[in-house]
């Protein structure tokens, strides 16, 4: 047996010998021939693993080869961009209320309830020199006071400069008199499954903490975090207080802010969300040119989801795109000759797959400028320039503050526009009169009243004006009965009070 071995390894030898020369020579000659791919080429394409026409070119993403690769750190890339991030506290006073107060006898003896303070924790990225973060607004969400401590272990008391509930987006702002480390903002479309990333962040408390994992999925919708269904989704190790942290690619770039985890036990399981930089980019710049609320660009159309059953209807082979329902024939929309039942397939070259990315793109882009929409009218695709305006603000209506005995007394109201629907969050072709503010301790509190209701109807009488509600609101009577649509239901009450 033995012998038989070591008449195989002498062959082998001899064999790997005898081939040397030729192979000396091919290298020789590849070197002589440097625009040709030669027998090194060939021989490291395939040691890297890369196949086909292209193996010599090769992509520029590849695996790891050799024990030096393998071994190679983030370190460089965390130094560069984790004094960028830093750990944001909220706190705000709740009131504690007591089945005692009121009673003086009571109270004498149990005393009054006392307010307590609540905080909460996460994270934010410094996007300009000048103090300007980016977090998440559930971390901020109704916080009388927000302060910001820096990696190099300063606090700050900051200030809240915008913040958009529907995006789950704030800025904050703090002062110094020297600049502050930034991450650059990349552009999350040049994302791709598999890429790495790496997340930055304070989860629990405990310190920043850096987590690698690579991008899962794009374009993830439907998961419950905000009204904005468009998200990357990572493996990169997210827990709470990661919320509004940085997840960077590996150029150092900002590509997401760090927004929610699935979860069953409140800890990672290897699937979380973040929202894309061009949406960051976008809300950063709105609240540095000091706008009030985030504003999307206008066309004049609304849109819903393409259905199965619609999808089938056009004859097209699947449900993709945004299907257009309404069309107002004096916006941008309707001059460039889009009509309802069209259906959006892409914007600016970039695909439309749902209504979610649709919302997604339109945000990201100016107002001022156009946008060129490729759709599918009538069985036959085609494209048009629409241009991308601000809403109209309409007529200037006046807000009311409502008071009295009355259910409706502390809400303030107003009359709805393209403009202010926007900023609701509302459909922009919506008409009435809605709710824009509510005073915490007052009776439209109470009866649970939120921004963007609007008023239908109260004891009989149609609500077209906020005049008219105002008036509705005075009646000297101890029922009430009203019709009130919230996020397109239509709600009827009736009370006494």
């Amino acid at each position: 047996m033995r012998a038989k071995r070591l008449s195989l390894v002498l062959l082998c030898a001899f064999i790997v010998f005898a081939a040397a020369p030729a192979v000396r020579q091919a290298l020789a000659e590849d070197a002589a021939k440097p625009a040709d791919p030669g027998l090194s080429d060939v021989l490291t394409d395939l040691l890297h693993g890369v196949e086909g026409e292209n193996a010599t070119s090769g992509p520029d993403k590849r695996v790891p080869f050799g024990r030096e690769e393998v071994q190679l750190s983030f370190a460089p890339l965390v130094k560069q961009t984790a004094p960028a991030v830093v750990n944001v506290y909220a706190s705000q006073t709740a009131k504690v209320t007591s089945p005692f107060e009121g009673d003086p006898f009571f109270e004498e003896f149990f005393g009054r309830a006392r307010p307590r303070a609540q905080s909460s924790l996460g994270s934010g990225v410094l996007v300009d020199p000048s103090g300007v973060i980016v977090t998440n607004f559930h971390v901020i969400k109704d916080a009388d006071e927000v302060k910001v401590a820096t990696a190099d272990g300063r606090e700050f008391t900051s200030k809240v400069m915008l913040k958009d509930e529907t995006l789950d987006l704030a800025v904050l702002k703090i002062e110094s008199d020297k600049p502050f480390p930034v991450i650059a903002i990349g552009d999350s479309d040049a994302l791709e499954v598999g890429d790495l990333v790496l997340a930055i962040g304070n989860p629990f408390g405990v310190g920043q903490t850096t987590t690698s994992g690579i991008v899962s999925a794009l374009a993830r919708s439907h998961i419950g975090v905000s009204d904005s269904g468009y998200f990357i989704q990572t493996d990169a190790a997210i827990n709470p207080g990661n919320s509004g942290g940085a997840l960077i690619n590996m150029g150092g770039q900002l590509v997401g802010i760090n927004t929610a985890i699935y979860s069953r036990s409140g800890g990672s399981i290897g699937i979380g969300f973040a929202i894309p930089a061009n949406m960051v980019r976008a809300f950063a710049d709105a609240a540095k040119a000091g706008l009030d609320f985030f504003e999307r660009p206008y066309v004049g159309a609304e849109f819903e989801a393409v259905t199965p059953q619609i999808a089938e209807s056009l004859a097209m082979e699947k449900p993709t795109g945004a299907l257009v329902s309404s069309v107002d024939a004096t916006g941008p929309a309707g001059k460039a000759g889009l009509k309802p039942g069209d259906v959006v397939l892409q914007i600016n070259g970039k695909p439309v797959e749902s209504i979610e990315a649709l919302d997604y793109r339109m945000a990201t882009l100016s107002i001022g400028t156009k946008a060129n929409f490729a759709i599918l009218t009538k069985g036959q695709q085609a494209a048009m320039d629409i241009a991308l305006e601000r809403a109209p603000e309409g007529a200037k209506a006046s807000e009311v503050t409502l008071h009295g005995r009355s259910p409706f007394s502390g809400a303030k109201v107003a009359e709805l526009s393209p403009r202010l629907a926007q900023k609701l969050g509302l459909r922009t072709d919506l008409k009435g009169v809605t709710v824009i503010d509510i005073n915490r301790d007052s009776p439209a509190a109470d009866f649970g009243f939120m921004p963007g209701d609007i008023v239908r109807e109260v004891n009989g009488t149609a609500i077209d004006t906020a005049a008219t509600l105002a008036q509705a609101a005075q009646q000297d009577t101890r029922w009430w009965r009203f019709t009130v649509e919230r996020g397109g239901q239509i709600l009827r009450q009736v009370l006494r009070y």
